[in-house]
């Protein structure tokens, strides 16, 4: 259940953090106002506040493990809302950073949690 909790959460974490940063985007790059621009800010706000939920309690490792899930998302992200088509090798690499995700917050670990 632990685990099903955490992909939840980076699943949230990435559409609080790449939502905000292409908030932000449309309201500098594409004129759509200041509007735009604090949703951004306020969205970027909440995904720090999200990874805070993680269960473990290694920021280093929770903010090394969503990188992984931030490549991946991206490009989801992309296919969605601007229709972008991602090439194999697109697809290979979020497929490397999500098995890199999964090592590092997955993987077995020692008793004593390092």
């Amino acid at each position: 259940m632990l685990i099903i909790r955490s992909v939840l959460l980076f699943v949230v974490a990435a559409v609080a953090e790449i939502g905000g940063a292409w908030l932000i985007w449309q309201g500098v790059r594409e004129h759509r106002g200041l509007l735009w621009i604090g949703a951004g800010i306020v969205a970027l706000g909440a995904y720090g506040f999200v990874a805070t939920l993680q269960p473990d309690a290694n920021f280093g490792r929770i903010l090394a493990a969503y990188g992984g899930v931030f490549v991946a998302g991206s490009l989801a992200w992309a296919m969605v809302v601007d229709h972008f088509r991602p090439d194999r090798w697109d697809v290979i690499g979020a497929s490397v950073c999500l098995v890199g995700v999964a090592l590092i917050m997955y993987g077995p670990r020692a008793a004593t949690g390092s």
